[in-house]
């Protein structure tokens, strides 16, 4: 297995691609088969996908049109917040198998950190990686306080924590701490679904760099070490979303992007989360 040199090393030893696709919201299978295919052909080897996403039989149907073996592709799932309040771990993940038409699957996450039941969660999902069902496991939306309750139930660490990251809302906090447990921090939204890129300061650097302000916030989080998934089906924005890794930004640009954070979330909270997520 190898996904060429922008990679993540895992604290499990196997490799995460920097860059991977993002299919939320994208259900449409026809759609979904032409972005795979589309992303595959820019270099992108990381698929993420998720049972609430409503597509992971679209998702499956794009991968068996590849003409690449299965070990060159890193596909990403998640567990519901309701399999996980009814303790429905093992028979949740097998029919995200069975849509998704694979023998395994790369990596197995927590989508939210649901209160009293994720320490289970956790649990059922290290079964699934001892069985060879699930390669990683990992976590999402997980807070210092969600990963620090997760070691009192096992000394297993996730692998990955995916989470809101980009500009405009920064996590100094966790991803020290994730730096400091081994843990790989992986952005989601990380375009901040366009909120930074009519910016005067991400338009100037990237002028200077030939760059768009998409692909300057998109550099901003690789060149930290934290992998992107950008969400799109449209050739030409697969395209320049991949363009990421031959410019380097200076300490002065890094932080002035870093001094853009105002908190602004632009990802969604499910309603049944509300009132444990800050």
């Amino acid at each position: 297995m190898s996904f060429g040199e922008h990679v993540i090393h895992l604290n499990d030893g196997r490799e995460m691609p920097l860059l991977g696709l993002g299919v939320y919201k994208a259900t449409d299978n026809e759609e979904l088969k032409q972005a795979i295919s589309s992303a595959v052909s820019w270099g992108y080897r990381l698929i993420d996908t998720a049972s609430f996403y409503k597509n992971e039989e679209g998702v499956g149907k794009g991968i068996q049109a590849l003409n690449i073996p299965r070990k060159d592709l890193f596909v990403t799932t998640k567990i519901w917040n309701t399999a996980q309040r009814i303790g429905d771990i093992e028979d949740s993940f097998n029919r995200s198998l069975e849509r998704l038409a694979l023998d395994y699957v790369d990596l197995y996450l927590i989508h939210w950190p649901v209160p009293g039941c994720f320490g289970n969660t956790w649990k059922a999902m290290e079964r699934l990686q001892d069985q060879g069902k699930v390669k990683s496991i990992g976590v999402s939306n997980f807070s210092i306080q969600d990963l620090e309750l997760l070691k009192t139930v096992s000394d297993v660490i996730p692998a990955v924590n995916q989470v809101e990251f980009h500009p405009l809302f920064n996590h100094p906090e966790l991803k020290s701490y994730c730096e400091e447990n081994g843990i790989a921090l992986q952005a989601y939204a990380p375009l901040a679904r366009g909120a930074y890129l009519k910016s005067p300061l991400m338009i100037e650097i990237g002028k200077s760099h030939q760059k768009s302000p998409a692909q300057v916030g998109l550099r901003w989080l690789v060149q930290q070490g934290i992998a992107v998934i950008p969400k799109s089906i449209h050739e030409e924005r697969l395209a320049e979303n991949s363009q990421i890794f031959d410019f380097v930004l200076s300490d002065e640009e890094m932080a002035a992007i870093t001094a853009m954070d105002v908190q602004q979330r632009v990802a969604g909270v499910p309603e049944d989360m509300v009132p444990y997520i800050v």
